[in-house]
């Protein structure tokens, strides 16, 4: 059975975050571990176009919180974690993160993408000409580099697809070349 079935199933056909029932698509929560339906929710257009674009977050859409966050699938809880924390300064987001719960491993997905962190202390991974890349981006090599540990050169001009982000280093990203998973440094990539 398909995801989006499956997702329909769960959710009565609604959107887990906010209730609504048109113009719904399945929704992958990043970064993924094993993807699938425990790591997808179905949600409406508005509220993944608010999910992606924080400039057009409308806070009074997302009072809806005050019921999902309580939904008992994983990947509804992170996303409502995620939103509640992008919202905080509002003062009633806060109030409901107060009252959320999420389990350590549950918490650090949540907080993977960096999303509740505060601005000074949040890591941005920039490639060479400075543009935002986040987890999931595709990225290509600007020069020739040596991969340590090996006799392995990645080339110039290379495409490395689906990065992910080191989360204690803002320099540093990893991505396969040649099938082999390897860390890059940022200042070496464009992101595509």
């Amino acid at each position: 059975m398909s995801i989006e079935r499956e997702l329909n199933k769960r959710s009565g056909s609604k959107c887990e975050l906010c209730g609504a029932e048109e113009n719904l698509k399945v929704y992958q929560v990043l970064p993924t571990r094993k993807g699938g339906l425990e790591e997808s929710i179905l949600a409406c257009n508005t509220c993944i176009d608010q999910i992606e674009n924080p400039d057009n977050v409308d806070l009074n859409h997302w009072r809806c919180l005050n019921d999902s966050m309580w939904n008992e699938n994983v990947a509804v809880q992170v996303v409502a974690w995620r939103m509640l924390s992008r919202m905080r300064a509002a003062g009633w987001p806060q109030e409901l993160l107060d009252m959320m719960y999420l389990e350590d491993e549950i918490l650090d997905w949540a907080k993977a993408t960096g999303e509740g962190e505060d601005d000074e202390n949040k890591l941005v991974h920039r490639d060479s000409n400075g543009v935002v890349l986040q987890h999931g981006d595709s990225v290509v090599l600007i020069k020739d580099l040596k991969v340590k540990g090996s006799s392995m050169v990645a080339k110039q001009g290379t495409a490395v697809r689906n990065i992910r982000l080191d989360h204690e280093n803002a320099e540093y990203i990893e991505g396969k070349v040649d099938g082999q998973q390897i860390v890059i440094i940022t200042q070496y990539v464009k992101k595509i």
